[in-house]
């Protein structure tokens, strides 16, 4: 990968990490509830489902997925479905009243928030069909394909951990203070679970 072709690819996944979407949300809502430190741990759950991805669509599979309207559907309501399931169990949680700190997820094991985020990436067809799109854009088939997918997986994940932790957490944590009370945890609570729905809804309906 020539230093242009790589530049390209940066301000492609510069672009990418940017766009709002599940993962985004996903991360806001964990440094809102424990914190910006241990939002980290949802972000490397999120870029495992990427590096997956990836895998997936050098391996061929991502052409399965792509001609098969079946398996596709599949993919897309069980990721729309557990968006959902995130959503309301936001949406009727209940808040802790009278707290210091509001660490909802405080006590979450880092296991638990790595497997949220990784389903929140992973049950997206959608991310394998743009990385299917995406991908041959940056990989010659005539050089050496081991040093050029390290290459590009490395920069693809380097951003969205950099985006996610540094401008989505960092975001998210300016607005702590506001869910100290048990009216701002609603609120935010509502925010966030309604915004979980809508993608879901979004993932569900779109084609």
């Amino acid at each position: 990968m020539t230093f242009s072709v790589w530049l390209s690819l940066l301000g492609a996944c510069v672009l990418i990490s940017f766009t709002p979407g599940a993962g985004a949300i996903n991360t806001m809502s964990n440094a809102i509830h424990a914190g910006f430190r241990r939002a980290f741990w949802g972000i490397l759950g999120q870029q495992a489902a990427l590096l997956l991805h990836v895998i997936v669509v050098a391996a061929g599979v991502g052409l399965l997925v792509a001609n098969s309207p079946v398996l596709f559907n599949i993919i897309r309501y069980a990721g729309a479905a557990y968006l959902i399931y995130l959503g309301v169990r936001l949406l009727i949680a209940k808040p802790d009243a009278d707290t210091a700190p509001v660490d909802q997820r405080a006590g979450e094991p880092a296991a638990s928030m790595f497997r949220r985020g990784l389903w929140v990436n992973l049950l997206n067809p959608k991310a394998i069909i743009f990385f299917l799109a995406f991908t041959p854009q940056f990989i010659r088939p005539d050089a050496p394909l081991l040093p050029q997918y390290a290459l590009y997986i490395g920069t693809v994940v380097a951003v969205d951990v950099l985006v996610m932790w540094f401008f989505f957490a960092a975001a998210a944590k300016s607005v702590r203070r506001f869910t100290r009370g048990a009216r701002g945890q609603r609120i935010m609570n509502l925010t966030f679970g309604t915004l979980f729905i809508f993608v879901a809804v979004l993932l569900a309906v779109s084609h």
